[in-house]
């Protein structure tokens, strides 16, 4: 399957270092570029890209703006792009929109060519990926934040076996681990995952973090093997 690739960047030497490193790699076909945030919501309207490559800053409309709209227009459906957002400034707040908007990765312009062709590579299959620095920031300002009321009474929705799965997803367990740790099937854990992002009107994982933090079902420096069950264990090394 190739991923297809929207290049969102006010800046077109940038626009096109990015269609040369993409270009050579196997399975990644740049669809289109996009000179402002306006431009990005249309081609990726009309090309349909598995991924979008966002700037922050760009003329016009911004590429936070620009993501939340894209992601607005179809917020659930499966075919709809992944955002990842990049920029050269490594300022909170565009991590905080980034997230809020559904962007599901948040790098670097100068982030290793590796780095940024596994980030396309995650998104396109669904997951997400963060910056270690930004990911390690938007744990702790989230903590820090008080809690909005409809968070908490979105998270009393869900059952008790799903806070539980929650709680592991916070903690950054895969499906596999989860299911190990609760004595599930890998499917079973999946399926309880689906059923939460489902009705808590998440993206993905990475905003079932978010969610989590908000409410506060988890908060910083939390052992979320702890908070998700009596029976104390440890992760297997390497897990």
């Amino acid at each position: 399957m190739t991923i297809r690739v929207l290049v969102a960047d006010d800046e077109r030497l940038v626009r096109r270092g990015f269609r040369l490193i993409l270009w050579t790699e196997p399975g990644i076909d740049v669809v289109g570029e996009a000179a402002d945030g306006y431009e990005a919501v249309d081609l990726a309207a009309s090309l349909q890209p598995d991924v979008v490559l966002m700037d922050v800053r760009m003329p016009r409309l911004d590429g936070l703006e620009a993501t939340r709209r894209i992601l607005t227009a179809s917020p659930t459906s499966p075919t709809s792009p992944r955002v990842i957002v990049l920029t050269t400034f490594d300022l909170d707040a565009y991590v905080f929109t980034a997230l809020r908007a559904g962007a599901s990765a948040f790098l670097l312009k100068d982030a290793p060519e590796n780095q940024l062709l596994a980030a396309i590579r995650v998104v396109a299959e669904g997951g997400s990926m963060f910056a270690p620095s930004a990911t390690r920031r938007v744990i702790e300002e989230f903590a820090r934040r008080s809690v909005a009321a409809e968070r908490a009474v979105e998270l009393a929705a869900l059952t008790a076996r799903e806070r539980e799965v929650l709680r592991l997803v916070a903690g950054g367990w895969s499906n596999r681990e989860i299911a190990d740790r609760l004595g599930l099937s890998e499917h079973t854990a999946k399926t309880h995952v689906a059923h939460i992002l489902g009705k808590l009107g998440l993206r993905d994982r990475v905003q079932a973090v978010v969610a989590a933090y908000e409410g506060e079902l988890v908060r910083p420096g939390d052992d979320p093997i702890e908070r998700a069950g009596d029976v104390r264990t440890t992760r297997a090394a390497g897990a």
